[in-house]
């Protein structure tokens, strides 16, 4: 078999899917064809990054260093866990004649950059036309937690959270906003501190209508 047989074939079976990102572009994480480590696995490879970044991990305050690591990556890797979508189930119908835009800001987020697994810290600010439902807004910020809890990059992640709302809602439009440090800049590299990066996705009335996404647009301090 040639190498370009080969390629394709460990495409085909899972093994080289890391190409195509980790998300399907409606929030939901690509299924990889493997079988996931154990937790004594995980915590062995915490072991050897202690060692190689040049420390001894069977001293006293780095003992238990990697059982916490494990843990910590639970937590900040849940949304590997959650389908962003099936959080939105629940609509309320009894919305009277509001036929208006229904925004949420300043809801903060806390990803990780999949290039060097660095930290992001950002706000997302985000915005729907409800054609004869709404969601509560708390699982607006579910949404939003539940796609960044992944290794990411900012650009798909705006892609991930206005899909999921869309394809739950189905409302007549949807825009996201995210601003965001990335830890890629501004502890390494560059050392750009300071730095944000913006990024936007609309649909629908967001993208078709141009005086609702300036309104939109303008109430957001970036």
């Amino acid at each position: 078999m040639d190498l370009r047989s080969q390629i394709l074939d460990d495409t085909e079976d899972g093994v080289s899917a890391s190409a195509q990102g980790n998300s399907a572009g409606d929030g939901k994480p690509r299924t990889v064809g493997r079988v996931r480590p154990t937790r004594f696995d995980a915590e062995a490879a915490v072991r050897t990054l202690i060692s190689w970044a040049g420390d001894d991990p069977a001293r006293p305050g780095l003992i238990d260093t990697p059982s916490r690591v494990v843990r910590a990556y639970e937590e900040w890797f849940a949304g590997y866990r959650q389908d962003p979508v099936r959080l939105l189930e629940r609509t309320f119908d009894e919305i009277g004649g509001y036929d208006q835009a229904v925004e949420l800001h300043d809801i903060a987020f806390h990803s990780f950059c999949e290039h060097h697994m660095a930290a992001i810290h950002g706000k997302a600010y985000i915005a729907y036309m409800p054609v004869n439902r709404v969601v509560g807004i708390s699982k607006l910020a579910r949404v939003v937690e539940a796609c960044a809890r992944r290794l990411q990059i900012q650009e798909r992640l705006t892609d991930d959270i206005a899909c999921a709302i869309d394809d739950a809602l189905q409302p007549g439009g949807v825009a996201v906003v995210l601003v965001a440090e990335h830890g890629c800049m501004t502890s390494r590299g560059v050392h750009a501190h300071g730095t944000r990066m913006v990024t936007k996705r609309m649909l629908g009335v967001f993208d078709t209508n141009v005086d609702l996404r300036r309104e939109f647009l303008s109430s957001i301090p970036v």
